[in-house]
């Protein structure tokens, strides 16, 4: 928005604006999670990594006098894996090509294979992430291998065809090497979306609608056998069930009643959200109600991509996915005649509510996953994260407000581009905003159709699944949320890394199935935990380094002044 000049010039001027801003993403997605859990934690029993990495580690670390010598194993087994992983991770920063990166292609075009540099160029190397390798040991094969499929066709299969039959372009990083990215999001001038798009863009709109159509289909396949076996029977006019606990013989949640959340928590809750987000949005952002009412909609239905992309792979790609309602309210704006920054406001304004509230139900179902894990009481997690999310809307307004005012490039890139906070997904942002707010719909007509034809075999494979094909065959079936991940998410080596680690575990439980059940899971969790706090120290010291160079800089500014 700053970057478009849409807000003041100073954001200090906006914090009023900010902070209610943030409170729409934050509490519409706090309220209707709550349904969420019950269908992806205890009906489909998803994995996700890291928060069940999370539940492994505070059960391991708080274990009583019963099973020692097995949990001080487990301990041990934790401790181990976090501290290689966490100097390996801080270490990378410093070997970078030798521990970390390995560039394959690069390494042969300089042997003189010159053909092969494209491997480099579509994003093909071998990155070291143990945080992958073991999501991918707890998420298993189906999973893992749906990812690495799923990136072998957009960026093995499709994208060099793209490239070839000229319907995507990459950019040149290097006159002096055959350097070309294709990853690019945004464009200075609108209509190359359409006439000269980059792989990665023209991949994002397959992967939003395969996603969608593929998370969409499965709940609808797996709420029949509800409604066949309901049995019809007179009904007795009861309001207080609408809003209260009842047996249920068919109830798989072994949470007590009197520790899950009242319905008339989350309904009300999620009432008083919305009236609350139509009436700031409408106040401060001058969106009408069914502009705003949509935004909440497109939220709702970008969480449950986020939910199951997360609980599958540990990968969030909400950000990116909601890319898909800047199209849709561009539309919107174009059809309303607004002019190009009244629409182009509106398009960010129901991004950020979109986005953000389908950010905040996933990590939240995450964190219900880690409570289930360890029978944690949800309404307790309930209560705690309303008060963070008071507390993180004016902590991430006054962060905001800092940064900015520390580093003006952020609001403001230079021409050059030499920023120390480039912000490449808030370029996207407003490239797309720019785009859909022109007056062609700015999705390549080959991408479009395509998103269209595989979104549909999806759909037909979710049918065929839960139809004719037995259960414990169903491994053999793609996940098409993990599938879709992949033409969303560049990064090609996550995939790798999750393919092997997935691996790896099969091996390791039918070599040693006892060894297996003793420490795979306080592997996996060290590894997660390990690459986490390892990059969160390598990030303090280059900021260390950061403020080293800047007071260099200021005593030769003084000494200079004193000359």
């Amino acid at each position: 928005m700053y970057r478009l000049h849409l807000l003041s010039v100073i954001p200090k001027d906006d914090i009023g604006k900010l902070i209610a801003l943030t409170f729409t993403a934050g509490f519409f997605g706090v309220f209707f999670v709550i349904p969420l859990r019950k269908y992806y934690i205890i009906h489909q029993k998803l994995t996700f990594p890291t928060p069940a990495a999370t539940a492994f580690t505070i059960r391991a670390l708080h274990n009583g006098k019963t099973g020692a010598i097995a949990a001080r194993k487990k301990s041990l087994a934790l401790l181990f894996a976090f501290i290689a992983t966490f100097i390996f991770k801080v270490m990378t920063g410093y070997a970078p090509g030798i521990l970390y990166d390995w560039h394959i292609g690069w390494t042969l075009y300089r042997l003189g294979f010159t053909s092969i540099i494209a491997l480099d160029n579509y994003g093909w190397w071998i990155e070291f992430t143990p945080a992958f390798f073991g999501a991918g040991m707890l998420s298993g094969l189906n999973a893992s291998w749906s990812f690495l499929g799923g990136a072998v066709l957009a960026w093995g299969i499709i994208a060099p065809s793209l490239i070839k039959n000229g319907l995507a372009f990459g950019a040149s990083i290097s006159d002096e090497f055959p350097l070309v990215s294709y990853q690019g999001l945004s464009f200075d001038d609108p209509a190359k979306y359409i006439t000269a798009p980059s792989p990665r863009y023209w991949l994002l709109w397959p992967g939003v609608l395969m996603m969608l159509v593929y998370s969409f289909a499965d709940l609808f396949m797996s709420s029949i056998p509800a409604f066949m076996g309901f049995k019809f029977r007179q009904i007795k006019w009861n309001p207080k069930a609408w809003f209260t606990h009842t047996d249920d013989e068919n109830d798989e949640d072994p949470t007590p009643y009197e520790d899950r959340v009242p319905n008339t928590w989350w309904m009300s809750g999620l009432l008083a959200s919305i009236i609350m987000c139509v009436a700031i949005l409408a106040k401060m952002f001058h969106m009408n109600v069914g502009e705003a009412i949509l935004s909440l909609v497109l939220g709702f239905l970008f969480s449950f991509i986020g939910v199951q992309s997360s609980g599958t792979t540990d990968v969030n790609p909400v950000s990116t996915v909601a890319k898909a309602s800047q199209l849709i309210l561009g539309g919107i704006g174009k059809g309303s005649g607004l002019s190009q920054s009244s629409a182009q406001m509106m398009n960010l304004t129901a991004g950020v509510v979109s986005a953000g509230s389908a950010a905040q139900a996933t990590d939240m179902t995450g964190d219900l996953k880690t409570g289930f894990l360890l029978r944690a009481k949800p309404k307790n997690q309930f209560i705690a994260q309303l008060v963070g999310s008071v507390v993180a809307t004016f902590l991430n307004v006054g962060l905001f407000i800092l940064f900015t005012t520390a580093s003006p490039c952020i609001i403001d890139p230079p021409a050059s581009g030499e920023c120390t906070y480039g912000a490449p997904s808030v370029s996207a942002w407003a490239a797309v905003a720019v785009a859909v707010s022109s007056p062609k719909l700015p999705i390549p007509a080959s991408s479009g159709y395509t998103a269209i034809g595989i979104s549909i075999f999806a759909a037909i494979s979710v049918v065929v699944k839960h139809l004719w094909i037995p259960k414990k065959y169903w491994v053999y079936v793609p996940n098409w949320n993990a599938v879709g991940l992949a033409f969303v998410v560049p990064q090609t080596f996550y995939p790798i890394a999750m393919g092997a680690g997935s691996v790896f575990n099969y091996i390791w439980l039918k070599r040693n199935p006892k060894g297996f059940d003793m420490y795979m899971f306080a592997v996996a969790a060290g590894m997660l935990a390990g690459e986490g706090l390892g990059g969160v120290f390598q990030a303090l010291l280059a900021v260390a380094k950061c403020l080293e160079l800047l007071l260099a800089v200021q005593d030769l500014s003084s000494v200079a002044d004193d000359r």
